[in-house]
């Protein structure tokens, strides 16, 4: 008796839905905008005695200078939300994640001078999700603008 072929299971991973990748992009969104506007809010408006509890770094720095990392944060959260919720110039999304990853970038290099290894963590770990959000909302699931 002659044997019916088996036919194996497929080994190629199925394609992730539109709708999986749009939702994760949001959570991830969501996220490092609730973390760069506390963080943003202690480096630009809380008194600088309380940002220097939290951020020991910011002793080191010109007062000026926190208050405007802190305003570049509290912008970078905005613009990962607000362009993508509105639908009002979306592509400002993108370029929001490139800014917070281009601090984050930026910070690394200042905290290995200052023996911060857990800091270069944090670093690394929000501009590698501001690098998802970037390329995600410019390659896989770009939200389009009202027209």
């Amino acid at each position: 008796m002659l044997s019916q072929p088996t036919t194996l299971p497929s080994t190629t991973l199925a394609p992730r839905s539109p709708r999986a990748v749009h939702v994760t992009l949001w959570i991830v969104q969501l996220l490092l905008a609730a973390v760069f506007l506390l963080v943003g809010y202690t480096h630009a408006a809380a008194p600088i005695a309380v940002a220097i509890q939290r951020a020991p770094w910011v002793a080191d720095l010109p007062v000026a200078l926190v208050r405007f990392i802190g305003a570049a944060e509290i912008a970078g959260a905005l613009g990962l939300l607000l362009p993508a919720a509105t639908r009002v110039r979306p592509m400002l999304t993108p370029v929001a994640a490139v800014g917070l990853t281009t601090m984050m970038a930026l910070a690394i290099p200042f905290h290995l001078m200052r023996g911060e290894a857990s800091a270069v963590v944090l670093n690394l770990g929000l501009g590698s999700l501001a690098v998802l959000v970037a390329l995600g909302r410019t390659r896989w699931a770009p939200i389009g603008a009202n027209r």
